[in-house]
């Protein structure tokens, strides 16, 4: 029997919030740095986001090999803090755990996450890149016995794989779904994820953004389709993003005016100038020039310029900064300072690292 949310994690999720991606906090050795990733999570908290996700792409997939070991480790961390932030906020965090590999690997990771309080896995369908529908489909029901699934479309770009209309009109008829994060960086793709979820009827579905190149405009966009002579609409309502992982009092500023211009179906110009402005910063943080190879740098550099991280160090020594992004990212932060929160940051950055 498919394990099923609690009532609270399934209103948040249904109304829609704001979900970062985590990343990993290392010190200048590359070892796990606790007392920093305990601080990350605070601030996210803090911030107004509704969830975090955890061992997701933001992460670094490379938590999971034996040599480093921190997949485990990260979500019993994340296991104690969630449960202290919790108990300062009228609402539980929506706890998403990363879940990769093949059937048996996922289904092991499932398994831990849900041990470990995770209310979701998302569900990377990468390592099954040669499989039909059907074998996908199987695949996550297969997860979807250990922990309910949270959809995911990986760009090909950052190591995704195409899923067609096909898989997603399969993929909605497993009972366990209960979200999906679209991060197809691609508007033809998109589509056919909703529409595919629109096709099954499955309205209760959750639709996250994961398209950091077009987030304002995911939130505020109708999805509609023609289905059996009726019209079906589909909106998604929040996001989970590695952009948000960073200036995250912003992101939930900015979500809940996107929220409000899609409930009251009156899309302002400014909003929709916002949506360029985001996604000019968003080239910066995840080095779009250079095929997003700083993607992750990026992200802990603008941690590190924040306090929260001690330095923009990844697992991997050869993953840095590229060549003119430390300028990008000095660029868009003074262009558009009311899309960051570095004042927020600062005043409570103390209590925080406590």
């Amino acid at each position: 029997m498919s394990r099923r949310l609690p009532p609270s994690i399934r209103a948040t999720l249904d109304r829609g919030t704001v979900i970062p991606a985590t990343p990993l906090a290392l010190d200048s050795t590359r070892r796990f740095d606790p007392r920093r990733q305990r601080a990350l999570w605070r601030y996210y908290s803090a911030a107004g986001a509704g969830g975090i996700a955890v061992g997701v792409h933001t992460t670094q997939f490379a938590i999971r090999d034996a040599k480093i070991g921190l997949f485990a480790p990260l979500l019993s961390l994340a296991r104690d803090v969630f449960d202290e932030l919790d108990a300062g906020r009228s609402e539980p965090l929506v706890r998403v755990a990363g879940v990769c590999g093949r059937t048996r690997e996922a289904v092991a990771e499932a398994a831990a996450a849900a041990d470990c309080g995770f209310h979701a896995g998302l569900l990377n369908l990468s390592a099954m890149r040669d499989a039909g529908d059907a074998e996908l489909a199987d695949h996550c029901r297969a997860v979807g016995e250990a922990i309910p699934v949270f959809g995911f479309y990986l760009q090909p770009s950052v190591g995704g794989r195409i899923l067609p209309f096909s898989f997603w009109r399969r993929f909605a008829e497993i009972e366990s779904v209960v979200a999906v994060k679209i991060a197809a960086f691609n508007r033809y793709q998109t589509i056919d994820v909703v529409r595919g979820l629109a096709e099954a009827g499955r309205g209760d579905i959750a639709l996250y953004t994961g398209n950091d190149d077009n987030l304002v405009a995911d939130l505020v966009t109708p999805y509609r389709f023609e289905i059996q002579g009726k019209q079906v609409e589909r909106r998604m309502v929040g996001g989970l993003l590695g952009h948000w992982a960073v200036w995250t009092r912003a992101a939930v500023e900015l979500h809940a005016a996107c929220r409000r211009a899609a409930a009251a179906n009156a899309i302002p110009a400014e909003l929709l100038a916002t949506n360029i402005e985001v996604t000019d910063m968003n080239a910066a943080l995840f080095d779009v020039a250079h095929q997003f190879a700083g993607c992750i740098a990026g992200v802990h550099e603008i941690l590190r310029r924040q306090g929260l991280f001690a330095g923009a160090w990844c697992l991997a020594p050869e993953e840095t900064l590229s060549p003119g992004q430390s300028e990008e990212l000095d660029r868009v932060t003074r262009t558009y300072p009311y899309l960051t929160d570095d004042d927020f940051v600062n005043e409570h950055l103390g209590e925080w690292l406590s």
